[in-house]
């Protein structure tokens, strides 16, 4: 912390420089947890240092994801709970990466905020950190902007990018699919960060206290606990099983469901064919589509219903990919198989 440096001045516009120093501070521990032999520096320069071992690479291609976590934030501003929301921001980022098959290398994040209390920002951090550390990349930077006037004292915004690194013939692309692949389906954790605008409707989270009600189909929980449980992150058990077996497609299933993210991984005169009865949908979805008479094809257009993760394999790797990621704690299963089509999803 710079001592030398403060402005009474700017504090009373709003801006506590100080404050920011302190919340450097509280976070540098859960920084020191995601170091790795990349890292080359120490936060506090203009930028973050990270150095490439490109032993083994051929040719070495980067990859970079930039999310946020969307107004899930509200549902951890009206329970006051903020040290998993980070995981969520590094999660939404990294699954993506992954998706081209790249390992992530480091992640940087962005706070907005309309008042910097250095405990609250060291929180959120440390959910930062742990997604990195679930994801086994370095947290080498980022920025915190108090932004009063712009921002409720009580609010905030919070935003990343990850870069990744794979080899150019590793590259996952959709090329080699064809009729008869299988698609496994990764189950997700919840309903992960995206679909809350709805989600917020639906239990008209303003004025109700209704999802503050401990449920039995939720396991004794509350609607807002389970759907403030962080998104998963897949990268290490599809690092595993990328290096033992071809994988055709990935698909990060955010918003827009299974409609708008399958079809992402599959060319064109191809679609997946799902079963509906092998989905594994979780009681949150059921409540959500009871709660709000949403019809079923707008839920499998807005939420993952279960499924964090697709990925497509040939049909003779397929129980071998099954055994790999169960090995790696992933409860994965056959969903669906690939088919000639015009229609990129087919819910059957």
């Amino acid at each position: 912390m710079n001592e030398k440096s403060y402005s009474e001045s700017y504090k009373a516009a709003g801006v506590d420089i100080t404050a920011g120093y302190r919340a450097v501070e509280l976070m540098k521990s859960h920084i020191a947890r995601t170091k790795n032999e990349g890292c080359l520096d120490d936060i506090g320069g203009f930028g973050g240092l990270f150095g490439l071992n490109l032993k083994g690479y051929e040719e070495p291609v980067l990859v970079s994801g930039t999310d946020g976590v969307g107004t899930k934030l509200r549902l951890a501003f009206l329970m006051d709970r903020h040290h998993t929301v980070g995981i969520d921001c590094v999660a939404m980022c990294v699954n993506d990466v992954i998706c081209c098959g790249a390992k992530p290398l480091f992640f940087l994040d962005y706070i907005a905020c309309g008042k910097n209390v250095p405990e609250r920002i060291a929180e959120l951090v440390s959910g930062v950190a742990e997604g990195c550390v679930q994801a086994g990349c370095a947290l080498i930077g980022g920025e915190t902007a108090e932004m009063p006037g712009f921002y409720p004292e009580d609010e905030y915004d919070l935003a990343g990018f990850s870069v990744g690194i794979v080899d150019k013939k590793k590259i996952v692309d959709h090329s080699a699919m064809i009729p008869g692949d299988v698609v496994i389906a990764l189950p997700s954790s919840g309903v992960h960060s995206n679909g809350f605008s709805l989600v917020r409707k639906v239990f008209d989270m303003e004025h109700s206290l209704q999802w503050k009600t401990p449920r039995p189909e939720l396991g004794g929980k509350s609607a807002g606990e389970t759907l403030l449980v962080p998104t998963k992150i897949y990268v290490k058990p599809m690092l595993a099983l990328l290096d033992r077996i071809r994988v055709k497609g990935i698909s990060h299933i955010t918003g827009g469901g299974f409609f708008e993210n399958i079809p992402r991984a599959i060319p064109d005169g191809l679609g997946a064919r799902i079963q509906k009865s092998a989905v594994r949908v979780l009681p949150i979805f059921e409540l959500i589509a009871k709660t709000g008479a949403i019809p079923e094809r707008d839920m499998f257009n807005t939420f993952n219903m279960g499924v964090g993760m697709s990925v497509v394999v040939a049909k003779e790797d397929a129980e071998t990919a099954l055994h790999i990621l169960q090995a790696e704690g992933e409860d994965a299963y056959v969903m669906g198989e690939i088919v000639p089509s015009q229609d990129k999803v087919m819910l059957v």
